[in-house]
């Protein structure tokens, strides 16, 4: 990256039809070869049961640490376009898809505009997002709020952390 002002953003990564580990993988590989992304660090994977749509099979979850000199909304461009290179058709809210990538925190912004809001609205509604966003950065607070305390509040049950290596992304599955 050059000289530009870098920012730390998470992604949010997930899938559940195909094979969605390779998938986030190369989606991961896609954003790091950028000129303006660079991947610091991936949570582990995590086994997840549906949110929302529960009819549907089991997530791959994870959560990404980048370093940016992209502005937030195109970051999100950016992942929006490794999914569509990944083949994600979007037909029904909370349903199944072969990749899901979110922006879910960038630096200490707080965005609401149309189409983007940072950081992600339901975060603390998530154990899918908080087990690995947390496995990374533990100390991580929005709204001066630790997101280790909205964990608590949340059904864990049936999440499993795979026993991968902690570079998984950067290997073949």
């Amino acid at each position: 990256m050059s000289g530009r002002n870098k920012v730390r953003a998470y992604l949010g990564l997930g899938g559940n039809l195909g094979d969605p580990q390779a998938a986030m993988a190369t989606a991961l590989a896609m954003l790091d070869a950028s000129d303006e992304i660079a991947v610091i660090r991936a949570s582990s994977l995590y086994r997840t049961p549906p949110w929302g749509l529960v009819d549907q099979p089991d997530f791959l979850n994870a959560v990404a640490e980048v370093e940016t000199t992209l502005s937030p909304r195109h970051l999100l461009a950016a992942c929006l376009d490794a999914e569509l290179a990944l083949k994600r058709v979007r037909t029904e809210r909370w349903g199944p898809r072969a990749i899901d990538l979110d922006v879910l925190i960038y630096g200490d912004l707080a965005i609401h505009e149309d189409g983007l809001t940072i950081p992600h609205p339901r975060i603390a509604e998530r154990a899918f997002v908080l087990v690995p966003l947390l496995e990374i950065a533990p100390a991580l607070a929005v709204d001066g709020k630790p997101l280790s305390h909205a964990l608590t509040s949340l059904d864990t049950g049936g999440i499993v952390r795979l026993d991968l290596p902690a570079d998984w992304w950067r290997v073949a599955p």
